[in-house]
């Protein structure tokens, strides 16, 4: 690695001349030790040995900063490879094998226009087999295994391996893609459409890495609590060098070396190449990450070149052609991949030394040393890497593996910018890669129009040595299992609680729930299942009371003395600490929510994650994981605090959240509730548990917006079938003290904005005779749901009237929703109720104001209600034309 060149007479700015130098002599002679060896031997010779003396440094237990990056060479050196414990020959023709029905599957989908990608799993075979062969664990021992995070783009090849293995057909690999009718193969590891198989969704890039690191924390954290022994579990996250730009990709790499994560190892496929081109066409993408990682303190392994480059290196006594590897860019290493010998002597082995070098190599020498002998495509170089990386201690690993692009799928794809693009071989490039791979696949196989798959039999060599070693390994990977383990039913007590009401007592529903949770952590049965993740806001949301009695997760535990140790809330972390304190982050937040809500499936233990953030932060911020965590199957509860348009006083416009019900209503895992009143939360919650945790769970997740604003929390109405409405979504919560004739009303509110409609309620009966009903929705979303499940059982000829329309069967007056979420919410129900509908909402961006005065901006305090529920009578013809002018000047409306 060499260091930049400064002017001569350049004086050198140290930090280290202020401090004092016992002994101004000694440090002289070094230096001049040095410059002598600058002079004689030149600057090359002055790193090495610099690097020498470092590397002895680090050795002797004497601490030094770390180097950036080192030489563009294998970490790993030939002589210390340790001794490989397979048949190379078969797994070479595993391997074959495997590259030979990935490519055959994608093809065959891609004629009938189906696409798929073939190139990224053709460059990084060898960084699977090595690990399914060697390294990867399976379930059958302990039940957890590793965890593996497959590249999404690679997915073909895996599925290869598992028709090899006997777990797939045939038929299945055609229905690769072809998911309509129920059995299809996805084209991507998706969960919840082959949960069998996958245990992670990882094709959108960026979540992937991001949830492997807080996979292996979440790991820790159970077997600090003392749930179950992960002690033999390891997470590998497969990604590519282009997703790396990603920010997710990178975002936790210091808290994998902080925590110490030596269960975690990255495997970085560096072909080069992102979708479209190089990834970095003018610089190296493996220096970067190398740099990348080493400074968030990960151990880097690199696996750059083949064997073929062993005895080069070993000649290259000048470091001639050390430093060229270290300076050709990335986007000309892929040319070079792609051309002939004269053009790589020309623009590779450039100057005396190296041109003296490759005088004495064959022209098919010198291609194969660009075009196949990278570390990434030789089982011995990966082998040696990944014996690296999962002996190492302390430190999570990153291993990058240099490869080519499209490798073994000939000229036409190797290293070319479009073969991300490319979804299909012709049979002629069939013929040439069977040559290639040396398949015993007869020319008559391959005659007509569709290439075959190739099985060697059930009792072949290959098929046995396979299930051989994953036997070996604890049965077969990846797989997904889930056994029944429901958890005992809560005490009733603290569901009770809440149904009492608060008293005289003023409390916000974001209290009232952060209450029930820390009263159901201290349950004997599950309390210990409870996930508490707070991303840097526990006192917002009033939960510095568990700091002390539940304990903030640290693996170092509490080193320091708190600086509040005197009080009563005293912050404390402990090695066995129960709550997740994220700090600022909510990508990561939700990442460990997803370690935590799949647990029942990836180590059969279930846990109740308790995700509670700003609601704003939330839906919008984290969609993208959001829509994964679906797919996972993940389960428990997601809390939007201060949740609300209006209700987030002076907070202003990135910060008033009136859509993320809008958002969260697209996710079809999402169960999503506005409550009202505090005995609401209670029988959601309640509702949710036995959903998730109880004899027959489902694959949902619950999300419950709550609001910081204090108000009076009733007890529980005695009304016939209230809890099947609050479960439900809607039920009358105060009805009118009506006359049998005059003016009728139907008020649907949500959240908050039940005071505002309870206020309006009283406006109308009081200043203009109208009444009106008051109905708390506690989820427009479910009853949207439900109501479109009414429909097409009616399409199969069942008769099934929405719920939504039952409750309101027969209410007389026309129907106003109001809620301090936009418009569109509400108005997910419109279409079945068949009342005139007309809401009110907070649509546009939020502003900083008093609660009151930015209600009456969008129009949907009580007065304003009043105002829209008139002139909806008078469109109905139930009262006189001027009425709502009247009311518009009565409550200053008109100004």
């Amino acid at each position: 690695m060499s260091e930049p060149s400064r002017p001569t007479g350049t004086p050198v700015i140290s930090e280290l001349d202020q401090l004092p130098d016992r002994d101004r002599e000694e440090t002289a002679e070094w230096q001049a030790s040095l410059d002598a060896v600058v002079r004689n031997a030149g600057p090359e010779r002055a790193v090495y040995l610099l690097r020498r003396v470092h590397e002895f440094a680090a050795s002797t237990g004497t601490s030094l900063p770390g180097l950036l990056y080192s030489d563009y060479i294998n970490t790993v050196p030939a002589a210390a490879q340790p001794e490989f414990d397979g048949d190379l020959e078969m797994e070479s023709r595993i391997t074959a094998l495997n590259r030979w029905n990935a490519a055959a599957m994608v093809t065959r989908g891609a004629r009938l226009g189906l696409g798929g990608h073939i190139s990224t799993y053709a460059s990084a075979a060898w960084l699977y087999e090595i690990g399914f062969h060697h390294f990867f664990r399976g379930k059958d021992g302990d039940g957890s295994g590793d965890q593996l995070f497959v590249q999404g783009h690679a997915s073909p090849g895996i599925y290869a391996r598992v028709f090899l293995e006997g777990r797939l057909s045939e038929h299945q690999l055609d229905a690769f893609r072809r998911e309509a009718g129920g059995h299809g193969l996805p084209s991507y590891p998706h969960p919840r459409r082959l949960p069998w198989l996958w245990e992670f969704p990882t094709v959108s890039m960026g979540l992937g890495p991001l949830g492997a690191v807080y996979q292996a924390r979440f790991n820790r954290y159970l077997q600090a609590r003392g749930i179950k022994d992960t002690s033999g579990s390891r997470v590998w996250a497969f990604l590519g060098d282009g997703e790396t730009d990603e920010p997710e990709s990178t975002a936790a790499l210091t808290l994998a070396s902080r925590e110490g994560l030596d269960n975690l190892t990255f495997v970085i496929n560096c072909n080069l190449q992102r979708l479209d081109g190089p990834v970095r066409s003018n610089s190296k993408i493996v220096q970067e990450l190398e740099a990348r990682f080493r400074g968030a303190g990960w151990n880097v392994v690199k696996t750059l070149w083949g064997e073929a480059w062993d005895p080069l290196l070993g000649q290259d006594t000048t470091g001639d052609l050390v430093r060229r590897l270290g300076e050709v860019p990335d986007a000309q290493m892929q040319t070079l991949a792609a051309r002939d010998a004269a053009y790589i002597r020309k623009h590779f082995f450039t100057g005396d030394a190296l041109s003296a070098l490759s005088a004495s190599l064959s022209d098919a020498r010198v291609v194969e040393l660009f075009e196949n002998s990278r570390g990434g495509h030789e089982p011995l170089k990966v082998y040696s890497a990944y014996r690296a990386a999962v002996e190492h201690r302390g430190a999570p690993t990153v291993v990058l593996a240099q490869t080519v692009k499209g490798h073994t799928l000939g000229p036409a794809f190797e290293s070319r910018n479009a073969n991300h693009q490319m979804k299909k071989l012709t049979m002629e490039q069939f013929r040439a890669m069977r040559d290639l791979l040396g398949l015993p696949i007869p020319d008559s196989a391959l005659a007509g129009d569709q290439v075959p798959y190739w099985h060697p039999g059930e009792g072949s060599p290959e098929v046995r040595y396979l299930r051989e070693r994953r036997a070996a390994l604890g049965g077969p990977a990846p797989v997904r299992r889930v056994v029944a383990k429901p958890l005992p039913e809560p005490p009733a007590k603290p569901f009770e609680e809440l149904e009492k009401g608060s008293g005289h007592q003023e409390i916000a529903t974001t209290m009232a729930l952060v209450r029930l949770v820390k009263d159901l952590m201290h349950d004997p049965g599950s309390g210990a299942r409870w996930v508490p993740i707070i991303p840097d806001e526990a006192r917002t949301f009033g939960m510095e009371s568990m700091f002390p009695t539940a304990g903030i997760y640290s693996p170092q535990g509490q080193t320091y003395d708190p600086v509040d140790a005197d009080q009563l809330l005293h912050y404390k972390e402990s090695t066995t600490g129960q709550l997740l304190i994220e700090g600022i982050t909510e990508a990561g937040s939700v990442a460990e929510f997803a370690a935590a809500a799949t647990s029942y499936a990836t180590h059969g233990e279930p846990m109740i994650p308790f995700y509670i953030f700003y609601a704003m932060f939330g839906f919008q911020r984290t969609g993208d994981q959001f829509w994964a965590l679906g797919d996972q199957m993940g389960r428990g509860f997601v809390v939007g605090g201060t949740a609300g348009r209006t209700t987030m006083t002076g907070e202003g416009l990135q910060h008033g959240d009136g859509h993320s019900h809008l958002l969260a209503a697209t996710n079809p895992a999402a169960v999503s509730y506005d409550p009202a009143f505090a005995y609401e939360i209670a029988v959601i919650f309640r509702d949710g548990l036995r959903r998730m945790y109880g004899e027959r769970p489902e694959d949902v997740f619950y999300y419950l917006t709550v609001y910081n604003e204090p108000k009076h929390q009733p007890a529980m109405p005695p009304v016939p079938g209230i809890e099947e409405g609050i479960v439900r979504g809607i039920y009358r919560f105060r009805p009118a003290d009506a006359p049998a004739a005059g003016p009728r009303l139907q008020l649907l509110a949500s959240g908050t904005a039940i005071h505002w409609a309870l206020r309006a309620q009283e406006l109308l009966a009081s200043d203009w005779d109208v009444h009106a009903d008051v109905w708390s929705v506690t989820s427009w979303t479910e009853l949207r749901r439900d109501a479109m499940r009414a429909d097409d059982a009616r399409t199969r000829g069942e008769e099934r009237t929405p719920f939504v329309a039952r409750a309101l069967a027969g209410a007389p007056g026309p129907v106003l929703a109001v809620s301090d979420w936009m418009r569109q919410v509400p108005d997910q129900i419109s279409q079945w109720v068949e009342q005139d509908y007309y809401s009110l909402g907070t649509d546009g961006f939020g502003l900083s104001d008093t609660r009151e005065d930015v209600r009456r901006y969008f129009r949907v305090d009580a007065e304003s209600i009043v105002v829209t529920a008139l002139d909806r009578l008078v469109r109905a013809g139930q009262a006189p034309p001027e009425t709502v002018a009247r009311a518009r000047a009565r409550y200053g409306l008109d100004r």
